[in-house]
């Protein structure tokens, strides 16, 4: 994004080989391909455009590229990054990265963090993680990083985990693994991707739109629950209506912390939800688990295979 003659307010407008040209000495840290999949804003993007994404991502693999970095709007990178995780099978290093500030404000982090993402990708360290974000000298798992903060460099972060690895002095460092991946194959003429919805519990709040989902078009729901995983009482004959006709996935709002799966027992607890039917999704955070679901139905899996899928990625 930057200032454009005729434009209020910064827009796309950078192709990936000006990105490429305005970090100094990146050449000599990498053979640079630079290519420009697509120009539109972060908040624009569709899992269908991470879909083409990731099999552009495996046919450069299959051509012999050694690792692939991917700029982006940092708006969606926590969601596009989960995309491409599951979506991508490949032990290539796979980084995502943005700024927080465009290039005509002072302290712009983009050239830095373009940097840090290519000695990423360039890193054996980097090699059987799956897809990882680096922005601020700090690297990300897919799986937990978030966006905690509207404008600050620092804004991502990985609640409740940490970051896996960093960089210093151009070094790579990754000192945790993850213990299990998660890869959902999608068949070559897949298109289109399931609608899921997210729906986040408030104060308050009767569930009347609960029961209007299936109407929408929608085949499955991602309920973002208080603290540990929890509804109204009012609400809960509506999500298990609804989980008897598409899958339901119970996260927390929080943006920290896993599901709880057996301590509370009141009407709308983790415990009454789940003995509805709901499933819960483990450490990810709602936006993530929204990615999982409908990539998963869209592959057609069972409610057990989703089931399982959040279990592994919770370690």
């Amino acid at each position: 994004m930057t200032a454009k003659d005729g434009h209020a307010g910064v827009i796309p407008a950078l192709d990936a080989q000006v990105l490429v040209a305005a970090v100094p000495g990146l050449n000599a840290l990498a053979r640079i391909e630079a290519e420009s999949f697509a120009r539109v804003p972060g908040a624009h993007l569709t899992l269908s455009d991470l879909l083409r994404l990731a099999r552009r991502i495996e046919q450069l693999i299959g051509e012999g590229v050694e690792g692939v970095v991917v700029t982006q709007g940092t708006d969606t990178i926590e969601e596009s990054a989960m995309a491409l995780d599951l979506l991508l099978a490949t032990e290539q290093p796979v980084i995502v990265t943005g700024a927080m500030r465009d290039p005509a404000r002072p302290g712009a982090d983009g050239p830095a963090n373009v940097r840090g993402a290519v000695l990423a990708a360039a890193s054996d360290r980097a090699r059987g993680m799956g897809v990882l974000v680096a922005m601020n000298d700090e690297i990300h798992a897919a799986r937990f990083v978030r966006k905690a903060h509207t404008s600050r460099p620092s804004a991502f972060v990985s609640a409740g985990a940490g970051p896996v690895g960093w960089t210093a002095e151009d070094r790579v460092r990754i000192p945790l693994r993850l213990s299990r991946r998660v890869h959902i194959g999608l068949p070559p003429q897949t298109e289109k991707i399931a609608a899921v919805a997210l729906v986040t519990a408030a104060l308050g709040d009767d569930g009347r739109a609960l029961g209007t989902l299936p109407g929408h078009g929608y085949q499955g729901v991602v309920v973002a629950g208080f603290g540990v995983g929890h509804v109204a009482g009012r609400t809960v004959e509506s999500l298990a209506r609804l989980a008897r006709e598409m899958p339901v996935v119970l996260a927390s709002r929080t943006g920290a912390g896993e599901t709880f799966t057996g301590t509370y027992g009141f009407p709308g607890s983790e415990r009454d939800l789940l003995g509805k039917g709901l499933i819960p999704a483990g450490v990810l955070a709602a936006p993530q688990a929204r990615v999982l679901l409908a990539l998963a139905l869209s592959a057609g899996w069972s409610a057990t295979s989703i089931t399982a899928a959040y279990d592994a990625l919770s370690g």
